[in-house]
C-alpha cells in the first residue's frame, strides 16, 4: 500500500478516494479526513494524509510484535529494541536501526 496525500494504491492500482477496498485481507477505508488500512493479520495503520499516523494491534499480539511500533508488552524498557535484539539509549538511533532502503 502507498499513500501520498489523498492518493492511494494497492500494488499500484489506485485505491478512489472516498471507497472502500477489500481484496483478500487488506482493507482500505476512509473514517473522516483519515485514510486507514487494516490487515487480516490485526494490525491497523491510519495516516492523517499530512503527518499523523496511528498504528493499532489486536490484543491477540500482545508480546508478539517488534520493530518501530515496539514490543506491545507495556514495559518500557523493551521499548527500543533493534533489530539485533540490544537496546538503543536514544531514540534517533533506534529509529536509524529500523531504515530500510
Amino acid at each position: 500500500v502507498v499513500a501520498e496525500g489523498r492518493n492511494v494504491s494497492v500494488n499500484g492500482a489506485a485505491v478512489p478516494e472516498g471507497r472502500p477496498y477489500l481484496h483478500k485481507g487488506l482493507g482500505v477505508t476512509w473514517p473522516g479526513d483519515w485514510v486507514a488500512v487494516a490487515s487480516s493479520l490485526g494490525v491497523r495503520v491510519a495516516w492523517d494524509g499530512h503527518l499523523a499516523v496511528t498504528v493499532t494491534a489486536e490484543p491477540e499480539l500482545r508480546g508478539g510484535t517488534w520493530g518501530l511500533c515496539g514490543t506491545y508488552t507495556d514495559d518500557p524498557t523493551d521499548d527500543f529494541v533493534l533489530p539485533d535484539g540490544d537496546i538503543a539509549t536514544f531514540a534517533a538511533a533506534f529509529g536509524n536501526a529500523w531504515k530500510v532502503p
